[in-house]
């Protein structure tokens, strides 16, 4: 799940490089600390193998879509709203994990993290995207 990339951050406009590089870190930790949630979860969850089977098999299929969809360097590169809906059930399924391990205010400052984060990535891309181009002229108004 690593992203940090200095060809990406490379990318991203020189201003705003250093915010570009401590969003991805951000990144980076969230997609950790979701795995480390889904762990934790699944090990509290239910009794006898279940515990074990929900402690090692969450954090596995969650590795297993990112790194299918959701990864820099991704097997299967499906479009953006697939890709933000394997990272909703990823990210989102960690907050999730710390809701249901019985840590609310966690689980929301979580998800509010995992959606300011979302949110300032695509700023980043569609800056990144549009960086190149000439100004769009204005149009004249007609008279």
């Amino acid at each position: 799940m690593a992203r940090n990339d200095s060809a990406r951050t490379a990318a991203a406009p020189a201003g705003l490089r250093p915010w570009y590089a401590a969003n991805e870190l951000l990144a980076f930790l969230l997609e950790l600390a979701a795995l480390a949630a889904l762990a934790w979860w699944g090990f509290r969850t239910g009794e006898g193998a279940t515990p074990f089977l929900l402690g090692l098999g969450a954090p596995a299929l969650a590795i297993t879509l990112w790194s299918l969809f959701a990864a820099p360097k991704a097997r299967l590169r499906p479009g953006l709203p697939w890709v933000l809906l394997v990272k909703t059930l990823v990210l989102g399924g960690g907050a999730a994990a710390v809701y249901g391990a019985g840590h609310p205010a966690a689980a929301v400052t979580m998800a509010v993290l995992v959606i300011a984060n979302t949110a300032m990535a695509e700023t980043f891309r569609l800056t990144r995207a549009t960086a190149g181009r000439p100004p769009r002229p204005n149009p004249s108004p007609d008279r």
